[in-house]
């Protein structure tokens, strides 16, 4: 049994905790964040005085859903007995999206409170505070924050306290900071940067600890040269492996430890670690995957180094032709998907996460299944529901995994077919959208998307394979 999945046999229902966990942040709020604002995200403990600054030092305190009760109310007497103003999200579920990065963007990631100091010197005292009451809590990095302490979840940066916007480049309006001659001028962080260059440091440099830098194999073996995505859990990018004599093109991702933790307690770090798993099984079973080349922990995160596949995911095929594909390549395609699943679940595994963006075409056409952070043993049970809503039937939510994938196998054969995603009523239209379409595919993308189907991704793709031959469709799997 996966180790993970034996450990919350122990442990309280991940929803069960979700409720509780919300029904405790609505009561420290009540105490210690009072104050609401109309159409704001955030909750604060005062209104704002005459004392408070305008612009200045501010610290971010960050935390998981987790661990965001206890630290509020570990930090927040201190906060309130010296009046200092700071806020919180108004719900757990807020906190959930902005460690995400996908809501309010990747500079947004871990800053849970927010704590508005009337002066530097109350800034440097208050992070030394909250730096010791917090100790040993894990928490996700703040991107482009300062941080107090290796490992801590105190981080700071200057920047403005109330919001005044600027025309910025290409007549756009940034938020913006008043310079020492008083005149308005960007915020640096959205350059990316912690503080402007007319402000000293907050801290003496050999009074903040910083990472003791080591020899990785991120400066001697993989030189990263482009990223690809960056959100809460971990970063994707591209590299170049200098391990073999001569150097290939990989793929790098990295896994965040305390990112995106969920309320099963899986972060980005445990998210890397599983698909290295699975794409080590599915590769020994014969699956085409990217191979592993290496992986490595660095700085408390996870970091998994693959073959770089040349080509685009199939969403991105689709969009580009702006109509549907011929019926030779969509009854094609259809069936080296189902060869695709056929394998993923004869090697014990459920993808969980079937869908044009996670399907790679090759350049030399041939399909290749992306992203297996999801997957779930065949035979498992998972609390969590991990999958795309267009992909997943809303009227099932215990659909069985290799059923499920299979339902969102039919889906992709429907939008490969027809251009276009089903009705949200769950219609089958394929008659009405796409004429000469075999009648044995009508009866089996219908049969797929009931919640009761039975079928197997074995039979699935004999069936396919028949109608393939039949149709005279060229095998390109």
């Amino acid at each position: 049994m996966d180790p993970l999945a034996e450990q919350h046999q122990h442990q309280i229902h991940p929803a069960v905790r979700a409720a509780a966990e919300q029904q405790q942040w609505a009561n420290l709020c009540s105490q210690y964040l009072p104050v609401e604002m109309a159409n704001c995200d955030w909750k604060y403990s005062r209104p704002y005085t005459s004392d408070d600054l305008s612009q200045g030092w501010k610290l971010h305190i960050a935390a998981t859903i987790l661990s965001a009760n206890n630290i509020l109310e570990t930090i927040a007497p201190v906060l309130k007995d010296r009046d200092v103003l700071f806020k919180g999200p108004t719900s757990l579920e807020e906190l959930q999206k902005l460690n995400s990065g996908l809501h309010y963007g990747y500079g947004q990631v871990g800053k849970f409170i927010t704590v508005y100091p009337r002066s530097a010197r109350e800034a440097r005292s208050l992070a030394r505070k909250l730096d010791e009451l917090t100790r040993g809590v894990p928490a996700p990095a703040v991107p482009f924050d300062f941080r107090y302490r290796q490992d801590s979840c105190v981080f700071y940066r200057y920047g403005a306290f109330k919001l005044v916007m600027i025309d910025g480049e290409e007549g756009l309006q940034v938020p913006a900071l008043r310079d020492p001659e008083g005149k308005l001028v960007p915020d640096p962080k959205y350059a990316g940067s912690a503080k402007p260059g007319w402000v000293p440091p907050l801290f003496k440099s050999n009074e903040v600890r910083q990472e003791i830098k080591r020899a990785s194999p991120l400066a001697t073996t993989f030189r990263v040269f482009q990223s690809l995505s960056q959100r809460g859990k971990g970063g994707v990018y591209k590299a170049i492996d200098f391990s073999q004599n001569q150097p290939r093109l990989c793929l790098l991702k990295e896994g965040r430890q305390s990112g995106e933790t969920s309320w099963d307690g899986r972060d980005g770090k445990w998210l890397v670690k599983r698909e290295e798993e699975v794409l080590r099984s599915l590769s020994a079973a014969g699956v085409p995957v990217s191979a592993v080349y290496d992986s490595f922990e660095l700085n408390n995160n996870q970091y998994l180094v693959t073959e770089f596949v040349e080509g685009e995911t199939l969403e991105t095929v689709l969009k580009k032709r702006y109509r549907r594909l011929r019926m030779n390549r969509a009854l094609s395609y259809a069936a080296e998907l189902a060869s695709l699943l056929a394998g993923i679940h004869a090697a014990g595994w459920v993808w969980r996460d079937c869908k044009p963006a996670n399907i790679l075409v090759t350049r030399s056409g041939t399909l290749r299944p992306i992203d297996f952070e999801g997957a779930w043993p065949v035979n498992g049970s998972d609390a969590r529901l991990w999958t795309t809503s267009d992909f997943y039937p809303t009227t099932a939510r215990n659909m069985p995994g290799p059923q499920a994938d299979l339902y969102a196998f039919a889906i992709v054969t429907y939008y490969l077919l027809t251009g276009r995603l089903p009705e949200e009523n769950g219609e089958v239209r394929l008659r009405q959208l796409r004429r000469n379409v075999p009648e044995s595919i009508f009866v089996l993308v219908d049969q797929l998307l009931r919640p009761d189907n039975r079928l197997d991704s074995a039979t699935v793709l004999r069936q396919l394979e028949r109608v393939v031959d039949e149709e005279r469709v060229p095998h390109t799997f």
